[in-house]
């Protein structure tokens, strides 16, 4: 018993878990301590959200039509302010003491575009945003122009109330009434100073974004008028404002801008209706959402697509189901009208005769646009559709549309639109299938050795002037890669295992991937038909380790190329890199050497006069920085080489023999006697 009652004292002091740790997080507390759920971050996407929930606000009562100019203010205290002249928040006191203003800035998913009746369709869906805003500003100042008077409520640290003639906040929920105004004004002022303890240090609200912004906006809502100033001290811009009459069309032409147009613009408009269930007095209730589309769009000379999509008057530039509906139904008329035409360039291609996304989407400028009550957004933030049901209606909507205009029957349809648009389709089709064909073509000739390169080859662009490196396994090849004149220099990793051409069958040899890569590098052929003429680069070096396995690694190739490649040998074409063993640092200089004793005959002439040294050893190419390894192997005037050919038969022959053979010690023995004569004294 005491035992278990140590142990349940163990483990309550090491981590317990009660009731009173459940903390239960009230008003707009929950914002502060997660701002990220709400505004996606603290960065300058987040500072930014917060201006377009209340500018959402102002442009939702335009397009209710309601507002016919919303003004946003950049002031020099840091704060922001959104003007628009809509209906106004109502003023009217809705619980208790407090009114509709101060639930709609304090309370979570308070407002009036939850299907009630006071809009349509509306940018602001949650019921977050503007109480969002108030939970992450340090201070906010509400003006609502109603009944003739304007009202006014402020707020210090999402606390409502006034600030008095002495400029001391006094908590309260009563609105004041600061000047009068004629009775058919209405309108509603919104400033805000973002909280600088939330937000990172260097987050801001960027101008030019706002400025696009708003560009967007007025297309959206034809009619409207939006004006930006900037009074911000230094600033110098002058006021804007932005208008559009011609809606979706005119923001195409500003998307296109001097590209040459392939095609008219195609308008397709459509209504479609939809099933939802959404809570009517505390039950799932089932309701006809209406769903209004609005699409515009050409083709212009050019290979880049740019489709920009809305949900009402919010971007989605993430895109989502509206934009899913769309896109598959654009693949499916072009693919239908491609079929009727019957394209001769297209019939040698049978199956592959398919327009795909790509292919329908090459050089289209188009806007999407679905309006309908209580959108689904993926995210607070509301960068993507999610409601299922918009897909089917956009894509009907697109198909209809889209087939009309392929057939000639829709407004504006032209034949010779329709058929550049169709010649257009079908040279992207050609072209993606011939690349993909050369492309497979390449990759199964590398991988057959035939005349087709290597994928593993990082080759150069001089030919045959140029030089082969070949290089030991990823680690050695990254750094030669980096540090090499692509130029000139070429490099092939060996991966695997070299085949032992000394004593394997030719077909053994023709079969292994490493000597298949290095022949197919090379280009000459091998054996006896190999053709020095024919050779791709001017001279093949191994870039080795200074190790056993390195050397081992050098001589299996330097057989390879005596038993398939001899020409290279006897005519001087191949050599062997010799990278430094160590190396002496000094103060701000650097010296290499390439051999132990070397080592010690320096470190003995620096130690005699005092200097003072690091030694560095180099166990691997791998290991060497790009310039340790471009001044001693790569660069031409710094690097030493030596030159491998049939003279050294002697030593070269009893090595293919020894190291070739069965019997293990010989060749050690041999390796590490030798190894001088095949690049450098070995490190083992």
């Amino acid at each position: 018993m005491a035992a278990g009652t140590k142990r349940n004292q163990t483990k309550e002091g090491a981590g317990s878990y009660t009731a009173e740790h459940i903390e239960v997080l009230e008003g707009l507390e929950a914002v502060r301590k997660r701002p990220g759920m709400y505004i996606g971050g603290t960065g300058s996407g987040g500072l930014t959200h917060l201006l377009w929930e209340i500018i959402d606000n102002g442009v939702d009562e335009a397009a209710a039509g309601h507002a016919k100019i919303v003004e946003v203010i950049f002031h020099p205290d840091g704060s922001y302010e959104v003007t628009d002249d809509g209906r106004g928040i109502p003023i009217e006191v809705k619980d208790g003491s407090i009114t509709a203003l101060e639930v709609v800035f304090t309370e979570l998913h308070a407002g009036g575009k939850f299907g009630n009746g006071a809009y349509g369709a509306s940018g602001g869906l949650h019921g977050v945003g503007a109480s969002v805003v108030n939970a992450l500003s340090s201070r906010m100042v509400v003006e609502v122009d109603r009944k003739s008077a304007t009202h006014c409520l402020a707020f210090k640290e999402q606390v409502a109330g006034q600030v008095g003639n002495s400029g001391r906040f006094v908590p309260g929920h009563s609105l004041r009434k600061t000047g009068k105004v004629p009775s058919g004004r209405t309108g509603t002022r919104v400033r805000f100073w973002p909280d600088k303890d939330i937000f990172d240090p260097d987050a801001e609200i960027n101008y030019e974004e706002v400025r696009e912004r708003l560009g967007q906006i007025c297309f959206l809502v034809p009619g409207l008028k939006i004006r930006l100033a900037d009074k911000r001290k230094g600033s110098k811009r002058p006021s804007e404002e932005f208008v559009s009459k011609g809606g979706l069309a005119d923001y195409v032409d500003f998307l296109s801008g001097e590209n040459t147009s392939v095609t008219g613009l195609v308008r397709v408009q459509g209504v479609g209706e939809f099933l939802e269930k959404v809570p009517v007095d505390g039950k799932l209730t089932e309701v006809t959402r209406e769903c209004q589309v609005d699409i515009a769009l050409k083709w212009v000379q050019n290979y880049e697509s740019q489709i920009v999509s809305f949900v009402n008057t919010i971007p989605t530039p993430d895109g989502g189901t509206h934009v899913a509906g769309f896109e598959r139904s654009l693949t499916t008329s072009l693919n239908q009208a491609l079929a009727a035409a019957d394209p001769r360039k297209l019939r040698k291609l049978k199956e592959e005769a398919k327009v795909q996304k790509e292919d329908a989407q090459e050089g289209l400028i188009a806007v999407i646009r679905a309006v309908f009550p209580e959108p689904q957004f993926r995210g607070q933030t509301k960068r993507e559709l999610g409601t299922p049901e918009v897909q089917k209606i956009v894509g009907a909507i697109a198909r209809d549309g889209l087939k009309a205009w392929f057939e000639g029957t829709a407004k504006g349809s032209k034949k010779i639109h329709v058929k550049a648009i169709l010649d257009k389709a079908t040279e992207a089709i050609v072209n993606r299938v011939s690349t993909k064909q050369a492309l497979d073509n390449r990759r199964k000739a590398a991988q057959l050795g035939n005349n087709g390169l290597p994928d593993k080859l990082s080759d150069c662009r001089l030919h045959p002037d140029g030089e082969l490196l070949i290089v030991e396994g990823d680690s050695a090849a990254g750094p030669a890669k980096r540090a090499r004149d692509s130029a000139w220099q070429a490099v092939l990793p060996l991966r695997g295992k070299v085949v032992n051409a000394g004593k394997g069958t030719k077909k053994a040899v023709l079969d292994n991937a490493e000597a298949t890569a290095l022949f197919t590098a090379v280009g000459s052929g091998s054996g006896p038909e190999f053709d020095l003429s024919a050779r791709r680069y001017d001279r093949i070096i191994l870039l080795a380790d200074a190790d056993v396995d390195g050397s081992h690694i050098r001589c299996l190739v330097l057989t390879l190329i005596y038993h398939y490649m001899r020409p290279l040998l006897a005519n001087g074409h191949v050599y062997a890199a010799q990278p430094p063993t160590h190396a002496l640092v000094m103060g701000q200089d650097k010296e290499f050497v390439y051999s132990e004793e070397e080592l010690d005959l320096r470190v003995a002439e620096l130690t005699g006069k005092g200097r003072r040294y690091r030694v560095t050893r180099f166990k691997g190419l791998g290991e060497m920085d790009d310039d340790e390894l471009l001044e001693t192997t790569l660069n031409p005037e710094t690097r030493v080489l030596r030159r491998i050919t049939l003279d050294d038969a002697k030593t070269a022959e009893r090595a293919f023999t020894v190291m070739m053979g069965a019997p293990v010690e010989p060749r050690k023995e041999f390796i590490i006697k030798h190894s001088k004569d095949y690049g450098h004294a070995l490190d083992v």
